[in-house]
């Protein structure tokens, strides 16, 4: 072991450092290095505007958890909290128009209840956003939606048609007689797939995505206005049926719906630039394709993906503030007789929520930096010139941060043992919520697939030497120069284009699919590197940006120890690429090792920068310390069995 590694070792918590295995007081407020690293996690001077609702909506008694005895009740205490979300909103239509508050809605109201976030995204981004993406019209009044008497919901997706949504069957004739829409499902394969559309939650009305036909040419999909049930129930003409129960464990009302000769106005054709029917039956657009229409219809979906990332950086945060706190309060017997030392203690167990720390911190501030850019191109109206590739970088962006999710959240429940099962403790819920995040918006392997087909020739890693210090030279200055590390990924991009391309141009000519099955591993490997790039580059810019030296050294040591994980993932292609030499690959375990060993101690202090509400913390009994009477008190006595039951 070099000297190097010797004295970056930091020694395991001891009974002469309480201090660096104890948490603070649940009451004390965030102060130095914590406020600071807070500041810089939530959007930093516009924190207040972008998250200060939301904090406290999910700090509201309401929203405590409490067992329901059925889906549907589960689902219309959803319905319920959506409608409290509401009352605290001054404008939702300010909130429709700006993407990072509705991310951030997500973000905090994901670690409550999932359904909250699907039917918030639902309600404020697909149906209220996509009303007003459109041409306004006076014979539309949006009143009802906004005062929530009339809840909103988004009907795409079909049984045959998911992700070839564009291909979907539902029709909407125009009645040129009495100047309206006939909208049908022709097909049982075109029935809408999953929308919330029961009478569970009050009356709804939805944006039905449908091909307009026009004296029988097809023009395309496009949105319509429907109302779907009142009090009564559903309206004529509209068939709804549940779905079988999913997967996590706060789903929403789900369901098959179709459509039989239902008579639509004229206004309920959300019309815009890419697509108006004149008076004359003459479509005009400025789309050049009926698909290009079709992706104008929906274009709120990118901002859903904004979403789904955000809900999922908002449950990895409060995973690990939840398991960090537990490591550091609940005892198991130590190496000598009578000792009781915290499971933070040991390195097993420690070292895997560290390295969930710097992974969480990367996947905030990627968002951060996608949600700013995504929010700019929003306010230029889609005129800027890379609002294409910022699409693209949302995309990837939401499938990276929605599966390091869902491994941060396994990993923290595994790490609270039988705790982490009993929804009460605030972690048994979040993998399979997270499930939902992963295929919403454009199944996360499919929208990879996209982006590493446009990425293949359209893209340009980066190919240069690394920057700063040269691979020969001693492997521990190498490997602590987060510059160089970040340089390195990029060559890991660049290496993976590489391959894609040599086998798309090595497979034989003549037939498309077997030559793109020949690129796709690769070229999804492009695409995987380039969205950990772009977070280690959103990383180290926040790093710039810390105005406390104690903040931005544990930042720097975060990021550094984000980087080395990467790099450890590729360091046979880097070795065979000549950018690592065989002592740097060997050393990087003891590397790694000794990052975690010096962030052990600020476990605490990271986890209290995510500024959850106390009073969320407080009623999650492994997070507060007090489980052990939480659970004797809440844990009924059990009656003495009578004969009969014993029989």
């Amino acid at each position: 072991m070099t000297q190097f590694h010797k004295e970056a070792r930091h020694p395991l918590p001891t009974k002469e450092q309480p201090a660096a295995i104890l948490p603070p007081s649940p009451d004390s407020p965030l102060t130095g290095t914590a406020a600071e690293l807070a500041h810089l996690l939530f959007d930093q001077d516009e924190r207040a505007r972008i998250h200060g609702t939301w904090r406290t909506l999910v700090a509201d008694s309401s929203l405590r958890y409490g067992p329901c005895h059925s889906p549907t009740e589960s689902t219309a205490r959803s319905y319920a909290r959506l409608h409290l979300a509401n009352s605290m909103v001054d404008s939702p239509e300010e909130l429709a128009r700006d993407p990072r508050r509705l991310a951030s809605l997500h973000e905090w109201a994901g670690i409550v209840d999932g359904g909250l976030g699907t039917l918030a995204g639902i309600h404020y981004n697909l149906f209220l956003g996509s009303l007003l993406d459109h041409d306004a019209d006076s014979r539309r009044s949006l009143s009802e939606f906004t005062s929530m008497q009339r809840t909103g919901t988004f009907l795409c997706t079909e049984l045959e048609h998911g992700n070839d949504a564009w291909a979907l069957q539902t029709t909407a004739v125009y009645d040129c007689v009495n100047d309206g829409f006939i909208l049908n499902t022709p097909t049982p394969g075109a029935q809408k797939f999953m929308p919330n559309t029961s009478m569970v939650g009050g009356p709804k009305a939805a944006l039905v995505a449908a091909r307009l036909l026009v004296d029988g040419r097809d023009q395309g999909v496009f949105l319509f206005l429907t109302p779907l049930s009142d009090d009564s129930g559903p309206l004529p003409g509209i068939r709804v049926r549940p779905l079988p129960q999913r997967v996590g464990s706060t789903p929403v009302d789900h369901c098959l719906t179709a459509f039989d000769q239902v008579w639509l106005p004229r206004h309920a054709l959300l019309e815009a630039p890419h697509g108006r029917l004149g008076d004359g039956k003459d479509l005009s657009s400025t789309a050049g394709s009926r698909r290009k229409r079709f992706l104008r219809s929906i274009g709120r979906v990118t901002t859903g993906k904004l979403c789904m990332s955000g809900a999922a950086v908002g449950v990895s945060r409060a995973a690990l503030a939840i398991a960090v706190r537990y490591a550091h309060t609940r005892r198991i017997g130590g190496p000598r007789s009578g000792e009781r030392i915290p499971l933070a203690a040991h390195r097993s167990h420690h070292g895997p929520l560290v390295q969930g720390l710097a992974t969480a911190y990367a996947m905030t501030f990627l968002h951060r930096s996608v949600a700013s850019r995504w929010a700019q191109r929003v306010q230029a109206g889609g005129a800027a010139k890379d609002t294409e590739d910022t699409e693209r970088l949302v995309s990837v962006a939401k499938a990276w941060i929605t599966w390091e999710a869902r491994a941060i959240t396994v990993e923290c429940r595994e790490r609270c043992g039988a705790q982490g099962l009993f929804p009460v403790n605030g972690l048994a819920e979040f993998p399979a919520n997270l499930e939902g995040a992963i295929t919403a918006e454009g199944d996360n392997l499919v929208i990879w697939l996209k982006a590493a087909s446009e990425m293949l020739f359209g893209h340009e890693a980066e190919r240069q030497a690394p920057s700063g210090v040269l691979p020969g030279s001693a492997p521990e200055q190498f490997l602590r120069d987060t510059r160089v590390l970040r340089d390195l990924l990029a060559r890991v991009e660049g290496i993976w284009q590489t391959r894609a391309r040599r086998a798309l141009r090595q497979a034989p000519p003549g037939n498309p699919i077997g030559r793109w099955n020949a690129a796709s591993p690769a070229a999804v490997e492009m695409v995987s590197a380039h969205a950990r790039l772009q977070a280690a580059d959103a990383f180290l810019a926040a790093c710039e940006r810390a105005a406390d030296p104690r903040a931005r050294s544990l930042l720097e040591q975060l990021c550094r120890l984000f980087l080395l994980q990467q790099i450890t993932r590729h360091s046979g292609d880097l070795l065979a690429e000549g950018h690592l030499h065989a002592p740097h690959v060997l050393v990087l375990p003891e590397v790694i090792g000794a990052v975690i060993g010096e962030l052990t101690p600020h476990m605490t202090r990271l986890v209290d920068a995510f500024d959850l509400p106390q009073e969320y913390l407080a009623d999650i009994p492994i997070a507060d310390g007090g489980y052990v009477d939480r659970v004797v008190s809440d844990v009924p006595a059990a009656r003495p069995l009578a004969i009969a039951d014993r029989v």
